[in-house]
Parts: structure tokens; sequence; C-alpha cells
């Protein structure tokens, strides 16, 4: 942790991002810092076809800030875990990539999200993805039993963001993926918005410095193989919009490589 996360009241932020996230889950068109919803989840990349493929409900509370299923080429028979899974979206997608044979695992601190993803999944018939309550941090999971960890616009979250690069890391089989959209800065946020737990409940005060991100992300075992910006992605409050031009905040997408 930097200085300046060591000064954040973490349980504040817990709880904020949890009310947050219950209302994303509950209210999905209440307005937000961020965009919700299907129009958000085509314009940034993800196919129609494969959103058609999975409840209606699960996309119109999707909150994520990028695409990275290409990125993390799931086929049948894989296992995979999604860090903070929210209502389900890429979870059920990748459920539907990796079959019958496959398995994937949500984990998710929110009960609201968890409640709504594991109706949607019953109600759907997926019965090869679970969904648990826990932090990303400290995934309930055994060690290297997993081919590919993916997550969208949840670790920016995470006031300890080795933890849960580490996290991803031990449930990794060697050689196997992290791909994920995130929210990181060009330049280093200064201690009024890294404090502002209102400012990280809205993805923008925990995203790091995107040298600081990677090298975090290569310390914990990984290599990085693809990294590309999605400037389809836009954040919609006016406090949040000025964050982003004055700090370079901005949607990334990307894949590494446990060694």
């Amino acid at each position: 942790m930097t200085t300046t996360e060591s000064q954040l009241d973490t349980g504040e932020l817990e709880q904020r991002v949890k009310r947050m996230y219950e209302e994303v889950a509950l209210e999905a068109g209440n307005k937000f810092h961020f965009e919700t919803g299907r129009a958000l989840a085509e314009r940034l990349g993800y196919p129609p076809a494969a959103l058609d493929q999975i409840p209606a409900q699960a996309i119109e509370s999707f909150a994520g800030v990028g695409y990275f299923l290409d990125l993390a080429a799931i086929v049948p028979g894989e296992s995979v875990m999604d860090l903070g899974s929210g209502s389900g979206m890429d979870s059920l997608l990748a459920a539907a990539l990796a079959g019958a044979s496959g398995r994937v695992v949500g984990i998710d601190m929110t009960d609201a999200q968890l409640a709504k993803a594991r109706r949607l999944a019953a109600e759907g018939e997926f019965s090869n993805v679970e969904f648990q309550d826990a932090y990303i941090e400290r995934p309930p999971v055994d060690d290297a039993t997993f081919d590919c960890v993916i997550s969208n616009g949840v670790i920016n979250l995470s006031p300890d963001k080795p933890a849960v690069f580490a996290a991803a890391a031990r449930a990794l089989r060697p050689g196997g993926r992290l791909a994920l959209a995130d929210i990181v800065t060009a330049e280093q946020l200064p201690e009024g918005v890294t404090c502002d737990a209102a400012l990280w409940a809205a993805c923008i005060g925990g995203a790091m410095q995107r040298d600081g991100y990677r090298e975090t992300i290569e310390a914990a075992g990984f290599d990085v193989e693809a990294w590309r910006e999605n400037s389809a992605y836009r954040f919609v409050s006016e406090r949040a919009d000025d964050a982003t031009r004055r700090y370079g905040v901005t949607s990334i997408s990307l894949l590494a490589r446990r060694r």
C-alpha cells in the first residue's frame, strides 16, 4: 500500500462500495458516476450475439470498464475465476465459453450482487458456474486449480492490490492467464483523491498510476503480454470527469501469463 492508501478509511470504503453496488444490482437504471447496461457493454466491444446467450438482467447491472474476453480466449473445459463478479455478466459469458465440461467461480462481497447472480445462473440453467461470498484479496479456492482469472473494473476498488494479484497467481496453474479490464491513471493521484472513499467507490480514487499497476502485476509472478486502452469508456458525473481530465484516468484491458 502507498502512504496515501494507508490513510484511507478502509472500513468506510467497504461500506460505500457495498452500498453503491447493491444499488447497481437492485436499481440499475439509477444514475451513477459511471454507465451501466447493455449499451455500455456493446460499445466496449462485447459481441451482441454473446450477450444474447445470457439473462438480460445480468447485463442491465453490468458496470464494467472494458472488454477482455477476446484476450482471455477461454475454451471448453477450462476453469475460470472471476474476481468481483457482480451480477454475473462476465461469469456467465465465461461459463458459456467454458462449456459443460468447464467451471466458473465468481467472487464478490456484495450480498445483493451475489443473490442476483445466483438467481440468474439458476434461471438460465448455468450449472457450471457458482458464486462465492468472499473478498478478492482472499478468494477461498485451492492453489493452482484455474486456467484463467478474469476481472472487470474491480481491482481498482481494492486497497491492497498486491494481495489481489498474488491471489490470482496463487489460484492459477503455471502458464495460466490473467485477463482483465480496470482503471489506471497517467499521473499519481493526490492525497485528496486517494483518501476520498466516495471517489474510490466510483472507481477513481483507488486507480493506480499505470506503470505502478503493471509493475505490481509483474511482481506477483506474471508477464504482461497485451495492454490496450479502452477509449470507448467514459465516466459520466462532472466530478468523475474532472478527475479523468486532470489526472489522465483511463480504462485499460490486459492479458498477463503466470510464470
